[in-house]
């Protein structure tokens, strides 16, 4: 699942090419794509008829569209390989073309979810008093929210007792974080990934929280990572942050800060990359 740098890159396409448009006419192609919708496909074409789309936003590694006219929005969830595309009427339509949402303006663009192994897809839903869709209203805010509580977050890091990957990667305590800026972020404050959340310190909690924050800041400037065709814009375009990256995917070759070769573990049906120099465990107390 694309992580927050991706869908913050698709969140501000979509600002740009959606904001304030009236929905046409929705066709869903495939029912997989509105499966979270609760009334169907016929009912969520219906229900955003008519209505004019807010300005996108997003929380963590979700996005949605507020209808600007009610107190429901559109939750995008893109899943594996979701595309929320904008493109022109007459372009051909997707191999994996899911859903087509036409406007009443006569701009010539259309917003288009595509999705090649439908994990993602697209609902509608009611909206918390603070705007987000009530199915994510569980979803912690993220380190980039300008009202992300820096100290709170170093309080539930020792409180958790659990190691740092699984806690940077706990949407309920950060959101956003994923599996490649979790690796990046913790070679870059040179912690093991199975490090006990319970021995750091709140400087060394609000370090890490830093390290995570620049990571993110430097995916969303070069557009997000993209290891294949599956993640991009909403024209299309591929991010270039894998060039940049210091841990993920780099098993073998030296570490950029130190020269010992990367190491690649299994871990929870994922991988974790890291130095086995700069990032050695926690010794075992006692000894």
């Amino acid at each position: 699942m694309p992580e927050l740098p991706e869908v913050e890159v698709v969140r501000r396409g979509l600002a740009t090419w959606v904001t304030g448009r009236v929905v046409a006419d929705v066709a869903v192609l495939h029912p997989r794509a509105v499966r979270r919708h609760i009334g169907g496909g016929e009912d969520f074409a219906a229900r955003l008829k008519g209505h004019r789309l807010a300005a996108a936003r997003r929380r963590g590694k979700y996005l949605w569209l507020p209808l600007a006219d009610g107190d429901a929005a559109i939750l995008g969830h893109l899943g594996m390989s979701g595309q929320l595309l904008v493109q022109p009427e007459a372009a051909a339509d997707e191999k994996h073309l899911r859903i087509r949402i036409r406007f009443e303006d006569d701009l010539g663009t259309e917003l288009r979810f595509v999705d090649q192994r439908t994990f993602g897809g697209l609902s509608l839903h009611d909206t918390t008093p603070d705007g987000l869709p009530d199915a994510i209203a569980h979803i912690a805010r993220d380190p980039l929210d300008p009202e992300f509580d820096d100290t709170a977050f170093a309080t539930a890091l020792r409180l958790r007792r659990t190691t740092v990957k699984r806690a940077l990667l706990d949407q309920s305590l950060i959101s956003g974080v994923g599996n490649i800026y979790a690796d990046e972020a913790l070679w870059r404050a040179k912690l093991h990934y199975d490090r006990p959340t319970t021995g750091l310190t709140r400087p060394r909690a609000a370090e890490l929280l830093g390290h995570v924050r620049d990571v993110m800041n430097s995916a969303l400037a070069a557009g997000g990572t993209s290891f294949d065709s599956l993640y991009v814009n909403v024209n299309g375009e591929s991010g270039y942050f894998d060039r940049s990256l210091d841990a993920y995917g780099r098993e073998g070759e030296p570490c950029r800060r130190c020269g010992t070769a990367m190491r690649r573990r299994p871990w929870m049906n994922r991988s974790s990359y890291f130095c086995p120099r700069c990032q050695r465990p926690a010794r075992p107390k006692g000894l």
